[in-house]
């Protein structure tokens, strides 16, 4: 790779070629519940009832990621996406959001662009960027 490709990659743009931006919507999850490694309805429903420290869907994300080895993920009605940046996803867990960002379609991997609440209520209940 020149000097010139690998600068571009460090910036954080997409390799030329590489996918175009695309908006994405869902609820930042974790793998643990996403994925059903302890779900079996693939959500947080059954560590909310387990854990009496987790009661919201934030918590059990951050929880599962913390305690558990999970990582923040987007979770579609059919699909869960991997995210580029853990911390960035961090502060939107448990929430429905629109992602902005490029999809490598052979890893799932969202690189991401932005993250925003898909509802103005949302951004009240989220810490700040």
């Amino acid at each position: 790779m020149g000097a010139a490709a690998l600068a571009w990659v460090m910036a954080g743009y997409p390799p030329a070629g590489g996918g175009d931006e695309k908006k994405f919507r869902g609820e930042i999850a974790d793998t643990q519940c996403a994925l059903n490694v302890h779900s079996l309805s693939k959500s947080h429903k059954e560590m909310i009832e387990m854990k009496p420290e987790v009661k919201t869907n934030a918590d059990c994300a951050r929880y599962c990621v913390k305690e558990r080895g999970g990582r923040f993920v987007l979770q579609t009605s059919d699909k869960v996406y991997k995210l580029d940046t853990q911390a960035l996803a961090e502060q939107w867990a448990g929430l429905k959001v629109r992602i902005v960002g490029t999809l490598d379609p052979k890893t799932d991997i969202i690189t991401v662009r932005s993250i925003e609440p898909l509802s103005p209520s949302a951004s009240k209940t989220s810490p700040p960027k």
